[in-house]
Formats: C-alpha cells, sequence, structure tokens
C-alpha cells in the first residue's frame, strides 16, 4: 500500500466510520481496513496516520489502536497461523518511526503507540531492534535536561513494561544475556534521572501539587524499573550503587508532602511511589538479605510508622498490603528478631493486624452489591492482596518462630472479641465476625490434602457455641447476613472436623440457607453442600453417599434451582456447581430426573441467548451430562426423555452457530449415540452427514468434540460407513488431522475406531493409501508423540486383524518396508508407552509378532526378534507406578477461565476408555500361555547359535533344549563372549515368561558351552 493523499482520506473515512453509532457503516469500515490490512506497508500506512497533525484526534487515537492491534496479529504469527507477516522491510521503517511519535503524541495516542512498542519489543527486542535502548536513553537525556517530565514518564513506563519480561520469565542464559544488555545501556540513565528528580522534590517540597505530580510519576516509574532489572538477581551496578537507591527509597516511607497529601488525588500517587518502594524492599528482604541487611532497621521502623497513620481507606489498600507484606517476610527471615522485643507482637495484632480484619463499610458494601468480587477474595483464598488477607499472613509468618506468643494472643483476642458480641449482639456483630475470621484465615492446611487444623480453638466446641446458633437461626434472611456467610464459610473450611451424625443434623439448615436472599449466603451454603459431599474418610471412600442425601434430595435440588431465579444469582456457578455434585451422588429416580433436566434445560436455552459466564456454562452442561449418565445407566428407557427435553437446546445450538457451547453439544450427542442400541435413531443418523462436511473442521477448538461423536458413531453404525462413499470421506478427514501437527493424535483417534469397528475386508481397499499418508508424515515428523500413535495404531491393526495382514499391508507400500519400520521406531520406541491399556496393547501385538510372523523366524530377523524381545520384557517389568493412568475423579474447573479457542471436555460426557483385549487382564499373563511361544524362542535361539556358531551348533541346542539333554551339552564348543551374553540374556527371559527348567537349561548350555 502506498502513501499518498487518497489513502490518505481513504483510510481517514474508515477510522471515522468505525466509530459510528450505526453497524451498517461500522461493519462496512471494518471489512475494507481488514482487506487494506492484507496489503504490504499497510501498518506503515496507519502509523503515518497517527502522525498526522492536521487529522482529528479521535480518528488517529481509533488508528493507533488499530495499528497496535495489526501488530499484535502480523508481527510474529503463530506458526499455523494463516494472517500474513508484515515484511520485513516495513518492520525496520515502523521501528524507526515509533519511538519518536510516541513521546510527541497526546497522552491517549501515546498509551497505545507505547503499548505497540512493547509489542514489537516482546518478539525484537534487544537482538533485532539494538537501537531501541540507543534511542529511549537519548530521548531520556534530552528530555531530562529540558525538564520534559511529560516525555520522561512516556520514556519510562516504556522502558517499564520492555523490562517486565525480567520479571516473569525463567532465568536462562538467553534471558541473562538481555539483562546484562539493557544494564549496559540504562542502569546508569536511570539512576542518574532518579537522583535529579529526588534533589528537585526536596527543593520543591512546599510548591504546589501541580509542579509535583509529574516529579512523583516520574519516582514511581523508576521504582518499577528498579524491580525489573533487580528482580533476577542483584547487578553489579545496583549493589555499587545501593547507598543511593536506598536512601533516596527511604524518603518516601518516612517523609509526609502535604502539598500532594492534602487530596485525594495527590495522596494516591504518594502511595503508589511508596508501595512501589515497599515491594522494592521486600525484593531484597527475599532475595538479597545479606547485601540489604544494613539498611534493614531503618525500613521495618519506617514501615511500622507508616502503617500506623494509613487509614482504613480503600484507596490506601494498594499500601498497606505492600507494606504488611515487607513486614510479613521479615518476620520469616533470619531477622525475625526484631519482632521478639517485649511488647511488639502484641503491638503487631492490636495496631494492625486487628483494625485490617475488622470489617469495613465497603466490605459490607461489596457484600451486598457484588456478591461476585466478594466471594472470590473471601472465600476461594484469591484475597491475598486484600488487608484482611494480608494481616492474617503477618500473624502466620511471625507464629513461624514465635508460635506459642502469637497462639495465645490470639485466642484471648478471639474470646474478647465473642464477649464484646455477647454483650450487645446487634451492635457488635462486626467482632463475632472477625473473630470467626480469624480462626478460619489462620487456620493450617495439612500436607497433601484438603483438611485444615488450627491451635486457636477447639474446632467441635467452637463450631458449638459459635457456629450452630447461626446455623439454627430460623430466619435466613436476618440481619446480619454476613455472619450467616462466615459461619457457612467456618463449616465449610472445617468440614472435615464435623462428625457425620452432627452434620447430617444440620445438613436440612444448609438447604434451607438456599433459600436466603443474600447471593453470598446461597452461594456459600450451595459451596458448603458440594464440599461436603467431596470428604472421604481415611480409607479413602465418601463419607456421604446417596443414602445420606437421599431423604432430603428432592427439596435440595428444588431449592438448587429456585436459587437460580434469585436476582444476580442467574448464573451462579456456585449453585450451579453443586447441582452438578450432588446428581454425581445421588441416587437418581425417574422422578428426579423430570424436574432436574426440565430445569437444566430452561438454564442452557437462557444461556445460548447470551453466553457470559463460562465457569456456569461448564457446569450446567457437566450437570446434564451426569444426569444422563448416571440416569441412563441405571433405567436405559430414560434415553428417549433425555432425547425429548434436550434435542431442541442442541440443536439451537448447532443451527445458530453459537461458538461457546459447539464442542459441549457434540460431547452431549456423542454421550446420547453411545448409549443407544443399534440400529442407531434415524433422528441421530440424520447428524452424521453433516459431520463429514470439511468447513465443520477448521475451527480448531470443535476438533476434539467432533472426533469424539464421530467415534461414537463408528462404533454405533460401523455398516452405514460401507454406503454412499462415507468410509472414504471418514479417512480424508482422518488424514487431514494426521497430517497437521495440532490434531494429528485426534486423527489416529479415528483411525482407530476405524480398525476396532470395521472387518478387514471393508477396511483393505484403503489399508495402501492409509499406510502412505502416515509414513509420509513419519518422514517429517518424527516427535515422541506422533511414533507413540503410530505405534498404538499398528498394534491395534495386529491384533484387530492379525499379524499377517499387517505385515502384507505394510510390505505392500514397499518391498521389507515393515522391517524397516519395527527397527527403526518400533523396538526402539515401545518401552516410552504408558497407559495401561496402550502399553497391554502393544505388548501384545509385540509377542504375537515374535510368535507368529513367519518374517521374524527368518534368520535374517534373528538380531530384530532379540531385540524386540528385550523391548517387551523392559516395557512389562516397568513398576507400577511409572504407568500413566487416567484420574478417576473430575478435575476442578479452571475458575479464571474464558471464552477461548481452547476444547474444554466434559469429564461426565468423558468417552470410556475402550479395550480391545477385554479377556487378557495382563500383558505379563500373555506371554507364558501362548501355545507356540517355546517353539517360536527355540527356533530363533537355535537360529542364532546357527548363525553366529555354524548349523551344528543350532541344531545341537535344538536337540538339547527339546530333549532336555543338559549333560551332553554342558561340556561342548567354546564360543565367543557375544554369543555367552547372548545366551545368559534368552536364559533369564525364558525363566521370567517359561518357567524355572527352561531358564535352567538354557543358563546350562551357555556355561557348558564357554568354559
Amino acid at each position: 500500500m502506498e502513501w499518498n493523499p487518497q489513502d490518505l482520506h481513504t483510510l481517514s473515512q474508515c477510522f471515522v466510520n468505525t466509530l459510528s453509532p450505526s453497524p451498517e457503516p461500522r461493519r462496512r469500515a471494518e471489512a475494507i481496513l481488514s482487506d487494506f490490512s492484507q496489503k504490504p506497508n499497510y501498518g506503515l500506512a496507519v502509523l503515518r496516520l497517527v502522525a498526522e497533525p492536521n487529522v482529528a484526534e479521535e480518528i488517529r487515537q481509533a488508528a493507533s489502536v488499530n495499528f497496535k492491534n495489526h501488530l499484535k496479529v502480523r508481527w510474529s504469527p503463530a506458526p499455523n497461523s494463516d494472517e500474513p507477516r508484515i515484511q520485513d522491510a516495513e518492520k525496520e521503517q515502523i521501528k524507526a518511526l515509533i519511538v519518536s511519535l510516541m513521546l510527541n503524541a497526546t497522552p491517549r495516542i501515546q498509551g497505545q503507540l507505547s503499548e505497540a512498542l512493547v509489542l514489537i519489543g516482546k518478539h525484537d527486542f534487544p537482538r533485532h531492534w539494538p537501537n531501541l535502548l540507543p534511542e529511549l536513553t537519548g530521548s531520556l537525556q534530552k528530555a531530562s535536561l529540558a525538564g520534559d517530565y511529560a516525555s520522561i514518564s512516556g520514556i519510562l513506563g516504556t522502558a517499564n513494561s520492555i523490562f517486565k519480561k525480567f520479571r516473569h520469565e525463567f532465568k536462562t542464559n538467553e534471558l541473562l544475556y538481555d539483562l546484562k544488555y539493557c544494564l549496559e545501556n540504562f542502569a546508569a540513565p536511570l539512576l542518574e534521572i532518579f537522583l535529579k528528580t529526588a534533589n528537585l522534590i526536596e527543593s520543591a517540597a512546599n510548591a504546589n501539587a501541580a509542579a509535583l505530580k509529574p516529579l512523583f510519576e516520574s519516582q514511581r516509574l523508576c521504582c518499577r524499573v528498579f524491580f525489573s532489572l533487580n528482580y533476577q538477581e542483584l547487578p553489579e551496578f545496583f549493589e555499587d550503587h545501593m547507598n543511593e537507591w536506598m536512601t533516596e527509597q527511604m524518603k518516601y516511607l518516612a517523609n509526609s508532602y502535604p502539598a500532594l497529601e492534602n487530596s485525594p488525588d495527590g495522596l494516591a500517587l504518594v502511595d503508589e511511589l511508596r508501595a512501589a518502594v515497599c515491594e522494592n524492599i521486600n525484593l531484597y528482604m527475599e532475595k538479597n538479605e545479606e547485601e540489604f541487611q544494613a539498611y534493614l532497621n531503618g525500613f521495618a521502623l519506617a514501615v511500622w510508622n507508616l502503617l500506623t497513620t494509613v487509614s482504613q481507606s480503600p484507596s490506601r489498600d494498594q499500601l498497606a498490603v505492600t507494606a504488611i507484606k515487607f513486614l510479613t517476610t521479615v518476620s520469616t527471615s533470619v531477622h525475625h528478631s526484631l519482632f521478639a522485643g517485649e511488647g511488639v507482637i502484641p503491638q503487631i495484632c492490636q495496631g494492625i493486624v486487628i483494625p485490617n480484619v475488622m470489617l469495613r463499610d465497603e466490605d459490607t458494601e461489596l457484600f451486598e452489591m457484588n456478591y461476585i468480587e466478594f466471594i472470590r477474595r473471601d472465600m476461594e483464598g484469591s484475597d491475598l492482596d486484600t488487608r484482611r488477607r494480608i494481616a492474617c499472613e503477618l500473624l502466620k509468618g511471625i507464629a513461624t518462630n514465635y508460635k506459642p506468643q502469637v497462639t495465645n494472643l490470639v485466642s484471648v483476642q478471639i474470646q474478647n472479641l465473642l464477649t464484646s458480641f455477647a454483650a450487645n449482639p446487634e451492635k457488635n456483630w462486626k467482632d463475632k465476625d472477625c473473630a470467626i475470621y480469624l480462626v478460619v484465615s489462620l487456620a493450617t492446611k495439612k500436607a497433601g490434602g484438603t483438611s485444615v487444623t488450627t491451635d486457636l480453638v477447639d474446632v467441635q466446641s467452637f463450631f458449638g457455641s459459635v457456629i450452630v446458633p447461626e446455623l439454627q437461626s430460623q430466619d435466613v434472611n436476618g440481619f446480619p447476613p454476613m455472619l450467616k456467610a462466615g459461619a457457612l464459610k467456618f463449616f465449610t473450611m472445617f468440614r472435615t472436623h464435623i462428625p457425620k451424625p452432627m452434620t447430617l443434623q444440620f445438613f436440612p439448615d444448609l438447604i434451607r440457607f438456599l433459600r436466603a436472599e443474600s447471593n453470598v449466603v446461597h452461594s456459600y451454603a450451595a459451596s458448603c453442600i458440594e464440599k461436603l459431599l467431596l470428604v472421604k474418610d481415611e480409607s479413602g471412600q465418601a463419607r456421604y453417599t446417596s443414602l445420606d442425601i437421599s431423604p432430603v434430595l428432592p427439596q435440595l435440588m428444588n431449592n438448587l434451582f429456585e436459587a437460580l431465579q434469585v436476582p444476580e444469582s442467574e448464573e451462579n456457578q456456585y449453585i450451579m456447581k453443586c447441582i452438578m455434585r450432588v446428581l454425581g451422588v445421588a441416587d437418581i429416580s425417574r422422578e428426579i430426573v423430570g424436574p432436574c433436566i426440565t430445569g437444566l434445560t430452561s438454564v442452557l436455552n437462557k444461556a445460548c441467548e447470551n453466553p457470559k459466564n463460562p465457569v456456569f456454562n461448564h457446569y450446567v452442561f457437566e450437570s446434564v451430562a451426569v444426569l444422563v449418565k448416571r440416569a441412563c445407566g441405571k433405567d436405559a428407557s430414560l434415553i428417549a426423555v433425555f432425547e425429548i427435553n434436550l434435542f431442541p437446546s442442541i440443536q439451537k445450538i448447532l443451527v445458530e452457530d453459537v461458538q461457546e457451547f459447539y464442542p459441549y453439544a457434540l460431547q452431549l450427542l456423542a454421550q446420547l449415540v453411545e448409549l443407544n442400541r443399534p440400529p442407531i435413531p434415524q433422528s441421530y443418523m440424520q447428524i452424521f452427514p453433516m459431520l463429514l462436511s470439511p468447513d465443520l473442521w477448521k475451527k480448531a477448538s470443535n476438533v476434539p468434540a467432533l472426533v469424539r461423536l464421530l467415534q461414537a458413531f463408528l462404533k454405533k453404525a460401523p455398516h452405514e460407513l460401507n454406503q454412499e462413499g462415507s468410509l472414504r470421506q471418514v479417512l480424508e478427514i482422518s488424514n487431514k488431522l494426521v497430517s497437521a501437527r495440532g490434531t494429528d493424535e485426534q486423527g489416529f483417534y479415528v483411525l482407530n475406531t476405524v480398525v476396532e469397528s470395521l472387518d478387514f475386508n471393508v477396511i483393505a481397499p484403503y489399508i495402501g493409501q492409509i499406510w502412505s499418508s502416515l509414513f509420509t508424515v513419519l518422514q517429517t515428523r518424527q516427535s515422541p508423540k506422533y511414533i507413540k500413535c503410530l505405534l498404538i495404531f499398528m498394534s491395534l491393526v495386529l491384533v484387530k486383524h492379525g499379524s499377517t495382514n499387517l505385515v502384507e499391508s505394510v510390505n505392500g507400500i514397499q518391498a521389507n518396508l515393515f522391517l524397516m519400520i519395527l527397527g527403526q521406531f518400533w523396538i526402539s520406541n515401545l518401552t516410552h508407552i504408558t497407559g495401561f491399556i496402550e502399553t497391554k496393547l502393544t505388548a501384545v501385538a509385540s509377542t504375537r509378532l515374535l510368535c507368529e510372523s513367519q518374517m521374524l523366524l527368518d534368520a535374517a530377523a534373528v538380531e530384530h526378534w532379540g531385540k524386540l524381545l528385550n523391548s517387551i520384557i523392559t516395557l512389562l517389568s516397568r513398576a507400577e507406578q511409572d504407568r500413566v493412568e487416567e484420574d478417576p475423579e473430575m478435575p476442578e474447573f479452571a475458575e479464571n477461565v474464558g471464552y477461548s479457542a481452547t476444547f474444554i471436555r466434559l469429564h461426565n460426557a468423558g468417552k470410556t476408555e475402550d479395550d480391545p483385549l477385554k479377556d487378557i487382564r495382563d500383558a505379563k499373563e500373555f506371554l507364558p500361555i501362548r501355545q507356540n511361544y517355546y517353539v517360536s524362542a527355540t527356533l530363533i535361539t537355535a537360529k542364532l547359535f546357527e548363525t553366529s556358531c555354524g548349523e551344528e551348533e543350532g541344531i545341537l541346542f535344538q536337540f538339547s533344549l527339546n530333549l532336555g539333554h543338559h549333560a551332553f551339552v554342558s561340556n561342548h564348543y567354546s564360543h565367543s563372549l557375544t554369543v555367552l551374553d547372548e545366551i545368559t540374556f534368552i536364559s533369564a527371559t525364558f525363566e521370567m515368561f517359561c518357567g524355572y527348567d527352561m531358564g535352567f537349561s538354557v543358563t546350562l548350555f551357555g556355561v557348558g558351552h564357554h568354559p
């Protein structure tokens, strides 16, 4: 795309239209820009438009956003992406222009260009963009001389974004090389501007806020860059200049700045700088404790004094949290003696912990107005950066070395809080909440489990005296609801400590709380029930079974579905997760199926209109899947009920192309197909042609679900594949999947199912094409995953259709190709197979090759025979724990997941692992019972002797084994050490799989043959 006035006008008009409130011109403009973006120099043209001063600000801002997004997609596309890459010449021009344009842009545009610069730096800096840092430092020095703090902050902000990679990436030689380059070019200019700005702040401490704000912002950014450059290790430059850095940073914690702190905005800016300093000194305490020791006492005192003055305002939370975090790090270090002084721990408890744990008005507002955020912070343990949590973490840190003092102090404090509550429950209810919170938050989780313990209180006594009164409150909406939430949280946390009879006594109360109007309360009640159903006794058995919940099941399910009708809880993931868990435990009768499937399909249909909460929606589909699985497993006649209820919803998803739900719908269809007995109803078979459409397979996230459904059809309706060329289409799909790195395993799943489900005479016309495709890929992709899939597929062909069909069909591609595959890939990779079924399959297939294949009985294949036997023994003798097994329990669904291109498997609709060798319990038992194993082994070993020592030796060996004439052979010919080693190996093999006598006979022969 060439830059000319016409292009400028076209681009400008397009960006104007992208801001239009009308959808039609907006879509048309987006389509034109999408077409333009395919042309060379598009990014450069947009960047030049951003730089045009005569173009309206809003147009240039829209162009800067488009430019950033264009670079995100095109600068370094993913290897499997179809997006065109920006050419190198255009890249160089963009890199030459972007820094100066960013520094001269208005703040909003500067922000977009800074992000674009960081995107480029992520891929090119420093190796392919060596001019970036020199240009930034040069600009920084010019801006410093001019006192241009707007440009200084822009440069430091960009440097901060570029250097952030040093915080997150693993330490490697390459990363350290990049860090060294950055330090050499930026450490000295950074210190220079930091010290200069510090002097300006001191001289202008009483100046107006407008003059101080850019200086404090610059210092904050300097501290963030300091954090990044020091994160991996302590650089020599910073060690040499530690005094300058620490002296100035100390001032920001110890001094006050009234000109700024008298206004909310100014106070926030000062607090941000102080928080950045706290993060820096915390980093040094964690990683450079020895070098930092000289400054520790001064900073500890400064932080302590600062915390005593920090108010409870939410605007000061970040500073409070980072400051307390620093003290927590000190408390667990070798310098913990700072807390050993008389009265220090009580002062911390009274002055820092209790004030920060006590509920604030902002907390109660969050409880009422944003229950999702409240629960995320309070219940799920993700609130480490809240005041309440970090204050308790400080106590835990001090208790590392002073546990008796902390335990006694907090226990007394808890009793005082409860006494205060008892004196005036209506007024002092926050004291009881604080007491419960301290017990829950200071509980210690046992290693390797979910249970917790505490030394602060006797759990059962505390439960009975403090928690039970809240649970037995007849008014689930009574004041204050936060106490009920706290009681439910305690019940959930200490669920393993509460005896089963007592828990069952209060189970109806938990069900009552599902009807609470408070979103938090009924969410905590649902979470408590869900977690209780996961509790296991010491024997590993579930503590609560279907018998325990059967008496209350109808009421429980009714209240759960009613809770989904409460405003703001229509997509409550805690309620839906509880529904899923209950359905996974309960005894599902026909009476329960009706209301449950009605409620779930109603929820599902609403979610289809506007999918918002991916966690909630996942649990909806899991709930449907577990209901189908457990109900139909008990009563097959219920399949028709589910088909009537689910088909309209599934059809809606497929027809309206609800992309977020597409993989889920396909998995549910696969589950229903598998539950049916042949012949499959026509309603399903109408879907089968849709599966063969190539367009449907283009979206990567749909592929696993499509494969799952295709496998279900292949198993239940294999004969339909012979009709209308369906098998050819299926194999074309599998070929495309195998050819792509990201889907090769899915392609093998299809091929495996074809081999398992169809007779060889049906597959035979296509088998040559299958082998050709697989071996063509093998020439360029010899990854462990691909070879493993190929080996499993070949083993499946052998056990299903015989070694002759396998060997002859492979050799039909090229003479002796099978022997080459066996020698180069099969034997060497057999020992890498994992999984019980896969291990058994490949071991049995390999054994049958040894015993049945005439090719391996040929003298030329003696070496392959011995190596293959060795691989089989190695595979089967591997410790059981080394074999990868499927986890039978449902994994936790990631709470922070969003809709993406990633496939998410439904655990409860999961495909049952097929065992093609059900009659063979263990591959180890298969070898000894092979009727011709001994004969084959004897012949092969005899041929080994014949090859190594001559025909007479082979005849003697075979004769001695068959007749047991050990004495006859024990004093015969001598031979080389190599043959002796072979005999020793074979004898051990015979003993392992064929019994002691056979192994002993081979040993005698070998010993006698080599005096």
